[in-house]
C-alpha cells in the first residue's frame, strides 16, 4: 500500500440542514507537505464535531483510491480530486477485506493501529448532493479506515504502508462494516469484536446488547 495523497481541511464549512446551521470539516483538499499525526487528530486539520470526529480512536481517516472509479461512475458531475471521503490518507491497494481491527502499520515516521471503519453521516450526503449516497456506501461495504496513533509522526505522499503486526482473533474492517449494518447480526463475530480493545470500549458496549 502507498500513500497517494496527504489531505486536511484548513477551515470549517457552514451550510443550512433543516433550519439550523451545521459545520463540516469534510471538505478536505490535497496538500502538497507532509502532515503530522499526532494522538487525536491530523494537525492542522478541521475538525468540526469532535463528537464523532478526532479523538484516540479516530485520529486519522484513510480510504481507499481504488474505490474512486466506482463513485466516480455513480456521480460524474461532481469536482473530483483525492480527499472526497473526507479522509486524511488516500491510499493505493487499502483492501478493508484484508485489513483487521487492531492490525498496527508502520505508515510514514508515524505507527498507527486500524480502528473502525466509518460510518456516513448527512454531511456526507450534503456534499454528495444527495443522502441516497448513505445507503449506497453502506451497500457497497468498502468504507475506509480510521486508525488510532501508537506513534507519532510525519506522513508523506509517496510514503509506503507496512503491517507491523497483524491482529489476534479479530475480524476484518469489511467484516465488521458490514456486521453494524446487518439487521440479524453474526453471534460469532460479536464475541471477536467484544474483546477487541483497537475499538473503543463504548462501541463494544453498544454491539454487546445484540448478543
Amino acid at each position: 500500500m502507498k500513500i497517494l495523497s496527504t489531505n486536511i481541511a484548513t477551515k470549517p464549512t457552514s451550510f443550512l440542514w433543516n433550519g439550523k446551521k451545521v459545520t463540516t470539516g469534510i471538505n478536505k483538499e490535497p496538500t502538497n507537505k507532509p502532515i503530522y499525526l499526532d494522538k487525536e487528530n491530523v494537525k492542522g486539520d478541521e475538525v468540526s464535531d469532535r463528537k464523532v470526529h478526532g479523538g484516540i480512536y479516530k485520529a486519522c481517516y484513510l480510504f481507499s483510491a481504488d474505490q474512486y472509479p466506482y463513485w466516480k461512475n455513480l456521480y460524474p458531475n461532481l469536482d473530483w480530486h483525492y480527499g472526497m471521503f473526507g479522509e486524511n490518507l488516500t491510499i493505493s491497494g487499502l483492501d478493508e477485506t484484508q485489513i483487521y481491527i487492531g492490525d498496527i502499520y508502520k505508515l510514514g515516521n508515524a505507527l498507527v493501529q486500524i480502528t473502525q471503519p466509518r460510518e456516513p453521516c448527512f454531511k456526507f450526503g450534503v456534499k454528495f448532493g444527495s443522502q441516497e449516497v448513505l445507503s449506497q456506501f453502506i451497500a457497497h461495504g468498502y468504507p475506509g479506515t480510521y486508525v488510532r496513533v501508537l506513534k507519532e509522526g510525519l506522513v508523506s505522499k509517496g510514503d509506503t504502508i507496512t503491517l507491523i503486526e497483524r491482529a489476534n482473533n479479530s475480524i476484518t474492517t469489511w467484516e465488521f462494516f458490514n456486521l453494524l449494518y446487518a439487521k440479524n447480526k453474526n453471534n460469532n463475530l460479536l464475541k471477536l469484536v467484544l474483546k477487541n480493545e483497537a475499538l473503543p470500549l463504548k462501541k463494544r458496549e453498544k454491539l454487546a446488547k445484540f448478543l
